[in-house]
């Protein structure tokens, strides 16, 4: 590449001197420049495809040399014409960045920010609104907030589209473009305009940058003997925190069913689904993927044994649940392990490889379809729920003014508290988030009508499942 570039630089200054004069010398200095450019790639092609048919030769046809001399074409005719000088370098990696965005909405190339930025969200902290977003008619597209994010406090929802970044319209940039532009400083204020569905006029909200914590696991009780567990995201350690969090309800108390919720859940590391599934399995296929390469077709499967020994479990997810959330759902639902409740999900069903190139550039490059056990493909298309609920805003009836047994003078008390205890503890929960809600009344049914013998912790585990519990979540 090197010595392609000095050619460049020596073809560039004669060319330079004619074509101020005459059209014809504009056209003779393109045409040599041309050749030199066609030659020089079609052997930086060759050599690269030899190393590569030598890996696989039925996966590579020969080079498209009329394409290559197009390119050539256009690459020099925005060299010599284009109204400011791009150098050489610059030029290639445009080409590179569009070879890419033109494959699908998720292969990208990565310079350094990008790609640190990959990186550091893996692991769980980085600075930013909050935002996981894609590329949608030249508009990003909220795909979901993060938890606890600037954006999840502002009220930004799944399914909004970014139309202006501090009044600079987003059309035409890259989606790598668009995330650096949201990043920056702690602190810093950015006016994000917003179109949502159902809306007449976009409308603008400011948000203030900062360092988003993904704690990507939280557990709660709902009421005695219900638990509730969100993931936010799938990271490195998500099995990990989902294992030490379902360890920490069971030391707790007996768990008579479970809610795993994926809402607005975007995804990330495919491991990770794969063994979030499988602490709920006891054992079978999760997800297999399908690709051109030979390495692309994978089989992944549940290790042995159900941590929560076959708890009734109901898997939450909506349109913000996306790629990874997509495989825990349809992994547990094919097994006919859970019940899901809520929305059609986003439809991720792609893989993406990322291929460093250096220490700071990498390519995140589409390599293969993912199916769930059944051959489900979720692409496009989504998981659809066993139960549909609609996210809504429901009000309850005051009935305080009535009277009950309880109002009568001299009336016999209670011997038992349970049931106001149980009460209590759901108390607002209909109106606050009524798919939860409803996530929670099927629990319940279940246990009525098929009680079980729930399981905890043997004594000697409960105070080493408190203890790992302890960190994020």
């Amino acid at each position: 590449m090197n010595i392609l570039r000095s050619r460049f630089s020596a073809s560039a200054n004669a060319e330079n001197g004619t074509s101020n004069t005459s059209l014809r010398g504009y056209k003779r200095a393109t045409v040599g420049l041309r050749q030199i450019f066609l030659a020089g790639v079609a052997g930086l092609l060759l050599g690269n495809t030899a190393t590569v048919m030598a890996q696989d030769d039925s996966n590579v046809g020969e080079l498209p040399l009329d394409e290559l001399r197009t390119f050539a074409d256009v690459f020099n005719q925005i060299r010599v014409g284009y109204v400011e000088e791009i150098d050489d370098s610059t030029l290639l990696e445009y080409a590179i960045k569009g070879m890419l965005s033109s494959l699908d909405p998720h292969s990208a190339y990565l310079e350094r920010d990008a790609y640190e930025n990959l990186q550091t969200s893996t692991s769980g902290e980085f600075s930013g609104l909050g935002l996981e977003v894609g590329m949608e008619n030249g508009f990003l597209k909220v795909i979901s907030p993060i938890d606890g994010s600037p954006a999840t406090d502002a009220g930004i929802q799944s399914g909004d589209v970014i139309l202006k970044l501090d009044g600079v319209t987003i059309r035409g940039l890259s989606l790598n473009k668009a995330v650096e532009k949201m990043r920056g400083p702690k602190g810093s204020e950015i006016v994000v305009s917003i179109g949502r569905p159902g809306e007449q006029e976009p409308f603008d909200v400011t948000l203030v940058r900062d360092t988003i914590r993904v704690a990507s696991v939280r557990e709660r009780w709902l009421e005695p003997g219900f638990g509730y567990l969100r993931i936010s995201q799938f990271q490195q350690k998500t099995g990990d925190d989902v294992k030490a969090s379902i360890e920490k309800l069971l030391a707790e108390q007996p768990l008579k069913g479970l809610v795993l919720d994926l809402r607005n859940n975007p995804g990330g590391v495919l491991g990770a689904s794969v063994d979030v599934a499988g602490l709920f399995m006891e054992s079978g296929d999760v997800v297999y993927t399908e690709g051109r390469l030979n390495n692309a077709a994978q089989n992944y499967g549940a290790a042995a044994g159900d941590i929560t020994d076959g708890a009734p479990l109901v898997v939450l997810i909506n349109r913000g649940s996306a790629s990874a959330s997509e495989i825990v759902a349809g992994a547990l639902q094919d097994h006919a392990r859970g019940v899901v409740m809520g929305t059609q999900s986003f439809g991720k069903g792609s893989v993406q490889t990322v291929l460093p190139i250096s220490d700071s550039r990498a390519v995140k490059l589409t390599t293969a379809r993912y199916f769930t056990p059944n051959g489900r493909s979720i692409q496009a298309e989504g998981i659809k729920p066993d139960i549909i609920v609609e996210r809504a805003k429901v009000e309850t009836f005051d009935e305080s003014g009535r009277v009950s047994e309880k109002d009568l003078a001299g009336h016999l008390d209670n011997t038992t508290t349970q049931e106001a205890v149980e009460a209590e503890a759901s108390k607002g929960l209909i109106s606050r988030d009524n798919q939860l809600y409803e996530a929670l009344i099927l629990l319940k049914g279940i246990n009525i009508i098929n009680p079980r013998a729930p399981q905890a912790l043997p004594k000697g585990q409960q105070t080493a499942a408190v203890k790992d519990s302890s960190g994020e979540s």
